[in-house]
């Protein structure tokens, strides 16, 4: 079956305009010092994007997960995420699964934006899955952290070129993908990542991906620093990934590139065990 482009004129007048799903989810913690624990002060959910909050582990840790209901991720579909961390506040934030993000038949990106803040003192580990991209995806990323002066913060972002199990490829598709990072207002990181037209072309590339399907940013900036670097990359070098990290300007920076989706969780899950201190990763990372 092929899909080609058509002119407007091509289609009747009274087609349907596509159905696009919306969503937004807003949550603040705060420090309950009387009961010393962090306890949710903000709970709004919107659209096809929701949020549960499980029973925590560890009292003074509150945890989240999010859910988008409608699926997965189309082009066209706008989704909204805004995390707050008050002051002393501790947080543990992560998705239900892995978000799919499909093929775009009229060209029109997902948008997906996502603000954090935290404020004195604050903590929090943002724990998304993976995000899937489908041959012909069309999606415009952005994270916006920002953190107080001494705040603690650990995050992670991956992406998978298409289901290698199933067979499939991605050839064509277009990615924006943004990450910043602030301290005290300062921008401390400004990443960026575009691939724009024949993917699997680019990323055969060795200065891009040499023929890997798997990449991950994970993130650490706080008062461990120091100490983290050398523990990040010693949890690295066990690993059949092609990966790095660096420090710089008060941030880890950690990039891993994989051969398959199940490497590139096992690089990323030691690297975040490493962060955690051991530990254990939120139940639906274990499912």
């Amino acid at each position: 079956m092929n899909f080609m482009p058509v002119r407007q004129t091509d289609f009747p007048k009274a087609l349907p305009i596509a159905q696009r799903a919306k969503g937004r989810l807003a949550l603040a913690f705060r420090h309950d010092v009387a009961a010393s624990r962090t306890r949710i002060e903000k709970f709004y959910q919107e659209g096809c994007l929701k949020a549960r909050l499980p029973h925590p582990a560890m009292p003074a840790i509150a945890e989240a997960i999010t859910l988008n209901i409608s699926g997965g991720v189309a082009g066209g579909d706008s989704l909204v995420t805004e995390i707050e961390i008050g002051a002393n506040a501790s947080a543990s934030i992560t998705s239900q699964a892995a978000e799919r993000v499909y093929r775009a038949l009229d060209f029109a990106p997902a948008r997906l934006r996502t603000t954090i803040s935290l404020g004195a003192g604050a903590q929090l580990d943002y724990l998304p899955q993976e995000t899937i991209l489908f041959d012909g995806f069309a999606l415009d990323r952005s994270l916006d952290i920002k953190l107080a002066a001494d705040a603690d913060f650990l995050g992670v972002e991956g992406i998978v070129f298409g289901r290698q199990a199933m067979g499939e490829e991605v050839r064509f598709g277009h990615l924006n993908d943004r990450i910043s990072v602030r301290r005290d207002g300062l921008l401390l990181l400004q990443d960026m990542t575009r691939l724009h037209g024949d993917i699997a072309v680019q990323l055969a590339r060795k200065a891009v991906a040499e023929g890997n399907i798997g990449m991950a940013n994970i993130l650490y900036s706080g008062p461990a620093l120091p100490a983290r670097l050398q523990a990040i990359r010693a949890a690295l070098a066990d690993t059949p990934c092609e990966a790095g990290a660096s420090a710089f300007d008060g941030v880890i920076l950690t990039r891993i590139l994989a051969p398959s989706a199940a490497a590139l969780r096992s690089a990323v899950v030691a690297v975040l065990k490493t962060c955690r201190q051991n530990r254990p990763l939120p139940r639906s990372w274990q499912s």
